[in-house]
């Protein structure tokens, strides 16, 4: 409690004082000495009115730098807004920079993996033989199946033929199996018939 009333007693005497260099005492010695001399009824004693001159000089050269140190902070306060202002701008103009930057920088991310991507395809391309290489691959292998096909063809028309000739052999093999058998079956016919004449 004490502590804070001294706090406030030297913040007082700051306030009175100014700067701090006896200028409220040097007031408080002018205004008792004015006022001895107002009520003295006799002459004031030798000198006294020198001093009265020196400290009411010095209280007006403090009070002169007083209005000098208050115009100095009145100018260190707007020079201080100024600052204040350009570090503001300042700190717009690097957060608009630190944005510009980000941006900058996802578009060099999307660029590098597009880069890399395309590194990748690369390669996978280079595995595989160029255009002009395919085409003529393809073309080898269209000839290829057309001669296949036109074996296909010979090979499917020379069975059909086989078939044909298999179905006339088969045939034939029948009637001839038919002609044997008919002539199998004469003879016996002719056997049976010869004892019977004998017999007559």
């Amino acid at each position: 409690m004490g502590a804070v009333t001294d706090d406030e007693v030297i913040r007082k005497r700051l306030l009175i004082d100014g700067d701090g260099a006896g200028d409220d005492r040097r007031i408080n010695v002018l205004l008792k000495s004015f006022t001895k001399w107002c009520s003295s009824p006799g002459p004031p004693e030798e000198g006294f009115t020198q001093r009265m001159l020196g400290t009411l000089a010095q209280c007006e050269f403090s009070m002169g730098k007083t209005m000098m140190v208050y115009n100095m902070n009145l100018r260190e306060m707007e020079n201080y807004e100024d600052i204040y202002r350009n570090i503001e701008q300042n700190i717009t103009s690097a957060h608009e920079k630190i944005t510009d930057c980000k941006k900058e920088i996802q578009r060099a991310k999307r660029i590098r993996k597009n880069r890399q991507e395309y590194d990748a395809l690369a390669k996978i391309i280079q595995q595989h033989p160029d255009r002009h290489e395919t085409l003529k691959q393809l073309e080898a292998l269209d000839k290829e199946l057309q001669q296949l096909s036109n074996i296909k063809d010979r090979v499917d028309a020379k069975l059909e033929l086989r078939k044909k000739q298999f179905h006339v052999l088969l045939s034939t093999i029948q009637e001839l199996q038919q002609t044997l058998d008919n002539d199998e079956k004469a003879d016996d016919d002719n056997n049976q018939e010869s004892p019977a004449e004998n017999g007559d």
